[in-house]
Formats: structure tokens, sequence, C-alpha cells
């Protein structure tokens, strides 16, 4: 049993050893055009970059639209009682005449 898993783990070591000892084919076609795919898309990059940016200045020099103010909603803010800590902000320091 022991000689029959260290035969396969033996041969499954060598068969390791022939695929990454054998070294990889590179075809000159496939130079081409893994070069010829690299220099498109370079063009496609350059040409969309340059286009955004032309289409994004010609944008933003025709300047914006300026709505009117939004009428004043009565019940936006409506606050009936006075805060507790009274009518000035919680975290304001109040100075008093012998502070100065």
């Amino acid at each position: 049993m022991a000689s029959m898993a260290r035969s396969a783990l033996r041969s499954a070591v060598t068969k390791a050893k022939s695929v990454a000892s054998t070294p990889k084919r590179s075809f000159s076609s496939q130079l081409h055009d893994d070069a010829h795919e690299t220099a498109k898309w370079e063009k496609i990059t350059y040409v969309g970059i340059v286009g955004c940016t032309a289409f994004a200045a010609y944008c933003l020099s025709k300047g914006h639209h300026h709505s009117p103010d939004p009428p004043a909603y009565p019940y936006l803010h409506i606050r009936n009682k006075e805060f507790p800590w009274g009518p000035n902000g919680l975290f304001e320091v109040k100075h008093t005449e012998h502070d100065h």
C-alpha cells in the first residue's frame, strides 16, 4: 500500500517537473497581434481622454442656469418656544463686563 502511494507521488512529481521545464512557444504572429492590440487600445484611451476633457471644458464654459430662490415655506423652520438655554447659541461664550 505504501509503495503504491510512493509510486503515484513519484509519477506526479515527475509529470509536474516535465510540464514546468517545457518552454512555452511564442509565435511571431501572436506577438504581433499583442502589440497591435496594445497600440489600438492605447489610441482608444487617448482619444477617450481628449474627448472627455474637451466635452467637460465645453460644458463648463457655457455657464449654468440659476433658478429663482425657492419660496419661503412657513412649515420648515417653525420654533414657537424659546430654547432652554436662551436665544443665544448653546456653546457661545457670554462675556461680562469684568472679563475684559
